[in-house]
């Protein structure tokens, strides 16, 4: 009984040395300046708005024919992804931050098309490899112990490096759903700062949606039917200072 009762109370003090030892953190937050690196999971799926007269068959003037049937439905699922980056702190007054976390970001996107024929339908991946360069605005909680909260939001600019093109004489079935390789968007987010004896490390869970119209306008079966195509993604980051 007196065993368990001292193992009780060493597991509380332990636990009570994490919690409000002052960790010292690699010194992440002993500057106006600092830097890090970023590993991020991302879901990345489209927002769609339809033509009103969408669920027309595309009719293909080279075969003076329709080369689909009218379609039933125009779907886009979450797509996984991964993203690297690094990480540049700037301290501008004792809880507000401004940072710049470029990230090298490999995700693919999809569009499902359900067609009266069923053999017609399809899936088309728009497979990107995008630059993204964010700025935001950190705003944080006091510090309690070797923990703070924050909020997290700012304005981003992506700029696609790799995607597909369509073959020359490449039939209309079988086209490529083509994105505008460059565009902007919102994000807002939150996490927490947690400090250990050597390095901050920062969870982070963030939302983004792009602006504007993501669809590059093709006489296609893919692009005919949609009026607008917007970018909305999940990110879940892991910071280390």
């Amino acid at each position: 009984m007196i065993k368990t009762r001292l193992f009780i109370t060493l597991l509380l003090m332990g636990c009570s040395n994490f919690l409000f030892a002052q960790a010292w953190g690699g010194g992440a937050d002993q500057n106006d300046l600092s830097f890090g690196f970023s590993f991020a999971y991302v879901q990345s799926s489209f927002k769609i708005v339809k033509q009103p007269n969408w669920r027309e068959p595309f009719f293909d003037t080279e075969l003076g024919s329709n080369a689909t049937t009218p379609l039933k439905g125009i779907s886009s699922k979450n797509m996984p992804g991964f993203a690297v980056g690094f990480l540049t702190r700037y301290r501008l007054i004792e809880h507000l931050e401004a940072r710049v976390t470029p990230s090298l970001v490999f995700s693919d996107r999809s569009v499902s098309y359900a067609f009266e024929n069923p053999a017609q339908d399809v899936t088309k991946s728009v497979q990107t490899t995008t630059v993204d360069f964010p700025l935001q605005f950190k705003l944080k909680s006091d510090r309690i112990g070797n923990m703070r909260a924050y909020l997290v939001g700012g304005l981003k600019y992506s700029g696609a490096i790799g995607s597909k093109r369509d073959e020359p004489n490449t039939a209309p079935t079988e086209r490529l759903l083509r994105n505008i390789r460059g565009y902007s968007s919102y994000e807002a987010g939150i996490g927490f700062d947690i400090y250990f004896e050597f390095f901050k490390l920062s969870p982070e869970i963030k939302l983004t949606n792009s602006f504007g119209n993501m669809l590059v306008a093709d006489n296609t079966p893919y692009a005919n039917p949609i009026s607008k195509l917007s970018l909305h993604t999940f990110m879940f980051s892991l910071f280390f200072e």
